[in-house]
């Protein structure tokens, strides 16, 4: 087996912001992400902080649900993209019950890097966000070359 190129504790390490209006949605994540190893985990159900979180938090990747009250996860996009910058890349994956073809289009559109479906399986998504945060650890050692 060839070797990794991103240690797995550099990944377990990275900060990850969970934002779902649903608490059992939450307490799932987060319980899959502890599991895992993930020292560093923010969880909100209140979309309306979600982009203060964002900016103040400066998560290396977000699990972001789409059908929430007041504040949904189109506009959340919109509003990360706003504040990041253009030569950044910080993954979104998208945890929806929502499958429709125009809703994925959507969501890929507007910066989101992944897409999964609810109910998911955990190991599915733990193995999606390890992933993505290994491509985000590269593409750092990238543009620091």
């Amino acid at each position: 087996m060839p070797a990794k190129l991103v240690k797995n504790d550099d990944i377990l390490s990275r900060r990850v912001l969970v934002i779902d209006d649903e608490d059992a949605n939450v307490l799932l994540l987060a319980s899959v992400l502890q599991r895992e190893g993930y020292s560093d985990v923010h969880c909100l159900t209140d979309p309306e902080k979600a982009l203060a979180s964002y900016i103040t938090l400066s998560p290396d990747i977000v699990l972001l649900d789409l059908m929430m009250p007041k504040v949904d996860g189109f506009q959340l996009l919109e509003a990360f993209a706003r504040h990041d910058q253009p030569d950044e890349f910080r993954p979104v994956l998208v945890l929806t019950a929502d499958t429709t073809l125009q809703t994925r289009r959507r969501a890929l559109a507007l910066g989101a890097k992944d897409f999964v479906a609810k109910p998911f399986d955990v190991i599915e998504v733990a193995l999606r966000i390890s992933t993505l945060l290994e491509t985000r650890i590269l593409y750092e050692r990238l543009r620091q070359t």
